[in-house]
């Protein structure tokens, strides 16, 4: 059992990770052996992220007052938390994979931005493009409007010439 102190520790810890984090996804895991444990955090590492295992009341006390207090309240079962700072659907897509072919691991709910999401949502998260290629879309249909209005105005320099090429040609223009 842990000391008084230690758990204290755990909870400041938390609270900076929650403060710190806007993203989250929350866990339950049942029966995983310490390999598959090994082969979670490794993959969430991989996505850019930070996994801890958590005792429920810690939990709920850490997260007093901060905008994933409605996500920590009253959570039941073995429960752990992945955070990150960067991109959360790299993590969702990677917890994702990872509980398709471990059935022990369910998704709880989530945090994105500040928000709190549902099982759901998280499952969208995870079937989305990737951010690099969603501001690649986003891009494209920024130049695409730009690109066209260049043509056009192009396009009638170039059917200009091809006229008067043709005039000249078959001795239009006589002076």
């Amino acid at each position: 059992m842990k000391k008084k102190a230690d758990k204290r520790k755990d909870g400041e810890k938390l609270r900076k990770d929650v403060l710190q984090s806007p993203h989250m996804l929350v866990a339950g895991f049942e029966k995983l052996t310490v390999a598959q444990d090994y082969e979670l955090r490794k993959a969430v590492k991989a996505a850019g992220g930070d996994y801890t295992v958590v005792k429920n009341a810690i939990a709920e006390k850490a997260s007093a007052g901060t905008s994933a207090e409605k996500l920590m309240h009253g959570l039941r079962g073995m429960t752990s938390i992945a955070f990150t700072t960067g991109d959360p659907i790299g993590l969702a897509k990677a917890l994702t994979t990872y509980a398709k072919t471990h059935p022990n691991f369910t998704f709880k709910a989530g945090m994105v931005e500040g928000r709190v999401i549902d099982v759901q949502a998280i499952q969208e998260l995870a079937t989305m493009p990737p951010r690099e290629e969603i501001l690649a879309k986003l891009l494209w249909l920024i130049n695409a409007p730009a690109q066209r209005l260049v043509t056009a105005i192009g396009g009638v320099g170039r059917n200009l010439a091809v006229v008067i090429d043709q005039g000249v040609k078959e001795n239009k223009f006589q002076s």
